[in-house]
C-alpha cells in the first residue's frame, strides 16, 4: 500500500509533465490557487479530491495510484547492460539525459536534430530499457529514482571521464549565472555522507526549477550543466610534497 504523501508527490509529478500549473488546476477544479497549494504542501487530500483532480487534468488515477505503489522500488542506478545500450546509440544516450531532466518530447525535438517520429522511436527503446514508462499522448514517467546516479566507473562515467569533462571544464565559468569552485575540506565519514546527501538535494533542487521554468519561452531559457562530485582525492603533485 502506497502512502498518502507518495501519492500525491506522483500526482505532482504527473501535473507537471502535463504542463498543468497549480493556477490552471485551480480553474478547472474551481477552488483558488492558494487552497490547491496548501492541499498539495499539506499533501492531505480525500479520495474523491483525487479523482476530481485526475478527471480535470486528464490523468487516469489508477496510472497514479500504480506509480505511487511502485515509488519504494525505482532504481537508483541502471545496469551495465542498460548502460551499454545507451552508449551504443548517440541519439538514444542524449533523448536518456533529456529525459533524466523531464525535457517534452516538444522541448527535445525543438532543440536538437532528431524528428519527432525518432525521438518517439528513441523514447520507446527507453521504456524497452526500463528507464522510463511512455504513457499516451507521448508523455512519459521515470522509472528510476530521484537518488539516480550512473554507475561508478561504469559505461556512462568511463565516457564522461574521457569525453566530457574536458570539454566542459574547457570552459571559463564567467558568463551570467555561472561559477566554479573547487573547496577541499577533511571530513569524518559522517560529515562526507551528509554532504552527498546535500548534493542529491541541490540536484533535487536544479530539476525543480527546470520544471517551473518550462512554461518560459525558449528564448527566456538557457542550456545550464551542474556538474557535482564529491570523493576522497589530494592532487597528485601536492601528494608528492608530503612528509614521509
Amino acid at each position: 500500500m502506497s502512502s498518502p504523501e507518495q501519492v500525491i508527490t506522483v500526482l505532482r509529478a504527473e501535473l507537471r509533465a502535463a504542463s498543468i500549473t497549480y493556477k490552471e488546476l485551480a480553474e478547472r477544479i474551481e477552488m483558488s490557487e492558494s487552497s490547491v497549494k496548501r492541499m498539495f504542501g499539506q499533501k492531505d487530500m480525500a479520495l474523491s479530491r483525487l479523482a476530481q483532480i485526475c478527471k480535470a487534468a486528464g490523468i487516469p488515477m489508477e496510472d497514479v495510484l500504480r506509480r505511487a505503489a511502485d515509488a519504494r522500488t525505482h532504481a537508483d542506478t541502471l545496469t551495465a547492460a542498460q548502460e551499454k545500450s545507451l552508449m551504443a546509440n548517440p541519439h538514444l544516450l542524449l533523448v536518456a539525459i533529456c529525459c533524466l531532466g523531464h525535457w517534452t518530447l516538444d522541448q527535445i525535438i525543438e532543440t536538437y536534430s532528431v524528428s519527432e517520429p525518432e525521438c518517439i522511436g528513441l523514447m520507446v527503446e527507453l521504456d524497452r530499457l526500463g528507464l522510463i514508462e511512455l504513457k499516451p499522448g507521448n508523455r512519459y514517467s521515470l522509472r528510476v529514482s530521484n537518488a539516480f546516479r550512473w554507475i561508478a566507473d561504469g559505461p556512462v562515467q568511463q565516457y564522461v571521464r574521457e569525453h566530457v569533462v574536458g570539454d566542459y571544464f574547457g570552459g571559463r565559468f564567467d558568463g551570467h549565472g555561472e561559477m566554479l569552485m573547487c573547496v577541499p575540506a577533511r571530513l569524518s565519514a559522517a560529515s562526507a555522507q551528509e554532504m552527498t546527501h546535500k548534493v542529491q538535494q541541490l540536484a533535487g533542487e536544479l530539476a525543480r526549477l527546470h520544471q517551473n521554468d518550462r512554461r518560459l519561452a525558449s528564448s527566456e531559457r538557457d542550456g545550464f550543466t551542474l556538474l557535482l562530485g564529491l570523493r576522497s582525492w589530494e592532487f597528485g603533485a601536492f601528494t608528492a610534497l608530503r612528509r614521509k
